[in-house]
């Protein structure tokens, strides 16, 4: 695994999207100044329509800023590139290949050698606990098992950065805390740069060293929340003390007149 990290640099990035038939454009995020420090593990959370998603895109390489700049260890980013792991809500997997195989799907397009990828694969699919199911087919596995292996296969090409987008949302209240637990513990052993996006307050707190708390559509940053809580590993539940219920509260309050002006949004364009 790959010892080297990359620091991420979001400046005066806006991005607005044309309205069919309009005429006119909807702007989804304007002058995001953000940055994030390599190996950090920084969490992003807003209203629905802020722009959460289309700033990961922008990341990712898989749209372009209208305005601004976005760097990748000092270099500009232009279009997707293997540096950079995507996770997604949905898992993507192909119905027809094993863990293993969807695993090696990507190492295969990138000419990686039959002997590295089956390496590689054994490798990652070790680190999410699934080694045992690698033979295993889609069908076969739990929700959680799936988004596991969609972990495992953005790993494989060993990138500097791992973007998640609400990638455990899906999931039931029980099996996503535990993905949770294994999200760190895989960031630990890692090192990687990680930005992940969520809706839930209590996931925000819990995973990210930082939050941030984008504005009502379009998204600017309103507040970045530096999160210090007592090592995981060293507390029973770290969600049931008072620092954690301390840092819930505060990105609450942060958010409270986002969502209602997200909200107050919504009803102008059914209104419209």
């Amino acid at each position: 695994m790959s010892g080297v990290h990359s620091g991420i640099r979001f400046a005066d990035v806006g991005k607005t999207f044309p309205v069919r038939g309009s005429g006119g454009g909807l702007t989804a995020l304007a002058g995001i100044d953000l940055e994030i420090g390599a190996g950090e593990f920084a969490v992003i959370v807003g209203p629905s329509g802020c722009g959460k998603s289309t700033l990961l895109d922008l990341l990712g390489g898989l749209a372009e800023p209208d305005t601004g700049l976005i760097q990748l260890d000092g270099a500009p980013v232009r279009g997707p590139g293997r540096d950079r792991g995507i996770v997604f809500q949905q898992y993507a997997l192909l119905p027809w290949r094993t863990a293993r195989g969807n695993v090696e799907f990507g190492l295969e397009a990138t000419g990686v050698r039959r002997a590295d990828r089956a390496r590689r694969a054994r490798e990652y699919l070790d680190l999410v606990g699934l080694l045992e199911f690698a033979d295993r087919h889609p069908h076969e596995l739990s929700g959680g098992m799936k988004q596991r292996v969609a972990i495992a296969r953005s790993l494989a090409y060993d990138p500097d950065v791992l973007l998640m987008d609400e990638p455990f949302a899906a999931l039931d209240a029980q099996t996503r805390e535990s993905l949770q637990d294994e999200l760190l513990r895989i960031w630990r052993r890692t090192g990687k740069t990680v930005l992940f996006i969520t809706h839930s307050i209590d996931e925000a707190v819990y995973l990210g060293q930082r939050v941030v708390v984008l504005t009502s559509r379009p998204g600017r940053v309103k507040s970045v929340v530096d999160i210090d809580l007592p090592g995981r590993d060293d507390v029973a539940d770290v969600r049931s003390t008072g620092e954690f219920a301390r840092y819930r509260h505060a990105i609450w309050e942060l958010l409270h007149d986002e969502v209602a002006r997200a909200r107050e949004l919504e009803k102008e364009a059914v209104g419209a």
